[in-house]
């Protein structure tokens, strides 16, 4: 998505997800130059089904927002 981003990711307890976060958005500020939001959201998936159904919404959110005609078609996409 070109204002916003999506991803399904494990993190390890310590440092934890906000730390991971925190560094992980000032390397790419350092690096890139990007400026993100303060914070983050977050939801825990707590079964496959659950693990699918995100993983299904992020393939076709480009589709639905109207940036490619195909999920294949999304050059960022990673697939899973």
């Amino acid at each position: 998505m070109p204002d916003h981003w999506h991803a399904l990711i494990s993190f390890p307890r310590e440092p934890g997800m906000s730390e991971t976060m925190r560094a992980w958005k000032a390397y790419q500020t350092r690096t890139l130059k990007i400026i993100w939001q303060q914070g983050f959201f977050d939801h825990r998936l707590r079964s496959e089904s659950e693990l699918d159904a995100k993983h299904r919404y992020i393939c076709v959110n480009p589709v639905v927002k109207g940036l490619c005609s195909n999920a294949a078609d999304w050059p960022w996409r990673w697939p899973r």
